[in-house]
């Protein structure tokens, strides 16, 4: 009994159309590497201190209206509060001068209720700008980034099912468009619940990209190339997207250009529909001989080699182990991508408490809800 690879041999395992298929594939991963990590930039908390609106203040006031407080050994304007702005510009207009004539921490305190003043040395906005995500409503910050995530890691668990279901071809595109159409339409989100819904979308559309490019890649090359591309060519679409990210958030310093700059250009991914094959292993599991010959004798004649009139014969292929190998394959690599991302988001929590020691009691939750994930799914791969 032939196997896929045997029967496919004739075509070799780098012509013109492996070529093709193996960058294309490369390239449509590489806004997952731009997208998985925007939030690093968009999400940043900009130096702040509440707005004074105009009024009727002295130079002495207005330079002392804002508390100053103690921050890692050195002196920054409050975030959250100033002085109560009725009694200042009373005692403004009664001529008195602050530290001289008034002792300041006689004043009461009240919050930024004319909203906040935001550094713009660094960027000129972010959603937490847009949104102010400052001071009491600080926690939406990172719970933020956590919806994304989650969204990924639900992406995850769906696009398996899915792909086996309606082909490998249909998801991959469809999940890029979700990641398309949906960082475009985060531009246009006018408050924090819209954009974290558009967001959570976004994300299901992250790791399904991904992994339906790697396994359709996977199912189309043999040999050394299936290899090749399964272990690097996958990572290093992922990484150039990666490193254009900084590069395209240093000339973009607001949210909004940076997302643009993600989504326009995947319009250009559109002309892969016609180009990129559905798997022909998945089209032999699904009892569609006749269009999984359609793709091999096309690639035959883009390697300008003569394809056998009868390629899979009915009785040369199992296409019931294939279709149990398949299954089994990219269940288990789904596994070991649910890992890498927990591991990963694990690291990252481990970082924020070095850096954030009072969030240090709710980044401990995290690593154990990431421990609890991690021991789960190390117990089911045993059963495998």
């Amino acid at each position: 009994m032939k196997n896929y690879g045997d029967a496919v041999a004739f075509l070799g395992q780098w012509g013109r159309f492996q070529q093709a298929v193996f960058f294309l594939l490369c390239a449509s991963i590489m806004p997952n590497g731009f997208g998985a990590f925007t939030l690093v930039f968009m999400n940043d908390i900009p130096s702040h201190h509440c707005r004074v609106p105009e009024s009727n203040l002295t130079e002495e006031w207005l330079t002392s209206v804002i508390p100053l407080t103690e921050v890692n050994g050195k002196q920054e304007l409050s975030k959250c509060s100033r002085y109560r702005l009725d009694v200042v510009r009373n005692l403004s207009a009664r001529g008195f001068i602050p530290h001289k004539d008034i002792n300041l921490s006689d004043i009461q305190l009240e919050g930024c209720v004319d909203g906040w003043v935001y550094s713009k040395d660094i960027y000129q906005s972010t959603i937490v700008t847009e949104f102010n995500l400052v001071c009491t409503e600080q926690w939406k910050q990172p719970f933020t980034s956590t919806i994304f995530f989650v969204g990924v890691l639900l992406g995850s668990f769906f696009s398996g099912p899915l792909s086996d279901r309606f082909g490998r071809k249909p998801i991959l595109f469809a999940t890029m468009a979700a990641q398309t159409i949906f960082t475009f339409v985060s531009v246009f989100a006018t408050t924090w619940i819209w954009f974290i819904v558009l967001l959570f979308i976004n994300g299901l559309g992250q790791i399904s990209n991904f992994v339906a490019a790697l396994v359709l890649g996977a199912e189309i090359f043999t040999g050394n190339v299936r290899v090749l591309y399964s272990s690097m060519g996958t990572c290093c679409g992922f990484a150039v997207g990666y490193m254009l990210l900084p590069l395209c958030a240093y000339f973009l310093r607001d949210w909004k250009s940076l997302l643009l700059a993600l989504s326009v250009p995947c319009v250009a991914y559109i002309p892969l529909w016609w180009i990129l094959p559905e798997s022909p292993r998945w089209l032999l599991s699904q009892g569609r001989i006749a269009e999984a010959e359609a793709v091999v004798k096309m690639a035959a004649k883009w390697n300008k080699v003569q394809a056998p009139s009868n390629i899979f014969e009915c009785n040369s292929v199992s296409f019931h182990s294939l279709r149990k190998a398949c299954k089994h394959w990219q269940s288990e690599f789904l596994l070991q991508i649910k890992i890498v991302w927990l591991i990963k988001y694990g690291w990252e929590c481990g970082q924020k408490m070095k850096k954030h020691q009072k969030t240090k009691e709710r980044v401990n939750v995290r690593i154990f809800l990431v421990k609890t994930h991690l021991i789960s799914l190390f117990k089911r791969a045993k059963c495998w």
